[in-house]
């Protein structure tokens, strides 16, 4: 199987600013992420932001509350045999 890379797009130069006591950035449109939230980590002098990723089902199954009724009995007939 064959992995290509995702090409990278041409650098552009964003604004800095202070928020309160927190340095902030505008992120240009053409690289707006989506969501409300981003991780951000350092990776030596580079700062990278990513989207944060959707939760897994698993993750969301858990987060439900468990069912106390009884499922009803649910009919099941046997198909009729089909001619191929």
């Amino acid at each position: 199987m064959l992995i290509r890379p995702v090409p990278m797009s041409a650098p552009r130069r964003a604004t800095l600013f202070t928020n309160g006591s927190n340095q902030a950035i505008r992120i240009p449109r053409d690289f707006e992420l989506t969501g409300k939230e981003a991780l951000i980590r350092k990776d030596g002098d580079r700062l990278i932001i990513e989207p944060v990723p959707p939760p897994r089902l698993l993750a969301v199954l858990a987060t439900l509350e468990p069912i106390d009724e009884a499922f009803p009995d649910v009919q099941d007939p046997v198909p009729e045999p089909v001619e191929l």
